[in-house]
């Protein structure tokens, strides 16, 4: 199994109660699989995938990457398996306005590599580029580029350290129904075309309706 979660809880403790968002979830996710995360709004699920992310420490329960359990290792550790291992597509692409498609999209490597600009990296940064449709717009910034094509570097800056599984939280959530749909395109044929593993928290029907395995959470259990 490549990403397992167990026994899997989140609380919040409030003022004067405790919200039980998630409430011990069991999940494997495969190889090469593409894996759809669905429910009704408040269900857990980006809670879910930022804790099998490493992003976000369950209250209970493990996540094991392959053979890492992330969350018995230190923070830094943890943050390294991040980089190297996992990518993520965020609904709002979280991309740097400061820095160019380009330099957004190798970031990642020039985090793994101690901030050494590398010409092979570059290159590198060009052919994901290209992939995702965008190669000719490498030097423009984030302010220049249109929703999809944010959308479309984000893919690109998660593909960038060859990640075991790319992890995707609504990432047609904040595009029309046009780039919403090449962005699916995207996303599948890269699973097509290199076996990637995908998890995708989605409202999106489409996309539900061509993973290989769909999860259902609703009141944070699996239904």
């Amino acid at each position: 199994m490549l990403l397992s979660a167990v026994n899997i809880h989140k609380k919040y403790k409030q003022a004067d109660h405790e919200l039980h968002i998630l409430k011990g979830i069991d999940l494997g996710i495969e190889e090469g699989d593409v894996t759809s995360i669905i429910g009704p709004s408040g269900a857990g699920k980006s809670t879910l995938l930022h804790i099998l992310g490493g992003l976000d420490r369950p209250s209970d329960g493990k996540v094991l990457l392959e053979d890492l359990d992330l969350y018995q290792l230190s923070d830094a550790r943890r943050a390294q398996a991040r980089n190297r291992q996992i990518g993520f597509v965020f609904q709002f692409y979280h991309l740097l306005p400061e820095l160019t498609a380009l330099e957004n999209v190798i970031l990642p490597k020039m985090v793994k590599n101690n901030s050494k600009k590398i010409p092979q990296v570059e290159e590198e940064g060009l052919e994901l580029l290209k992939t995702v449709g965008l190669k000719e717009r490498a030097t423009h910034r984030p302010s220049e580029l249109s929703g999809g094509e944010q959308q479309r570097v984000a893919i690109a800056r998660a593909l960038m350290n060859k990640p075991d599984v790319v992890l995707c939280d609504e990432p047609t959530g904040n595009l029309d129904s046009k780039n919403g749909a090449a962005i699916i395109e995207i996303l599948l044929s890269l699973n097509a075309r290199n076996k990637q593993t995908l998890v995708i928290v989605t409202h999106d029907e489409q996309i539900a309706k061509r993973s290989k395995k769909v999860i259902y959470i609703k009141d944070g259990k699996l239904e």
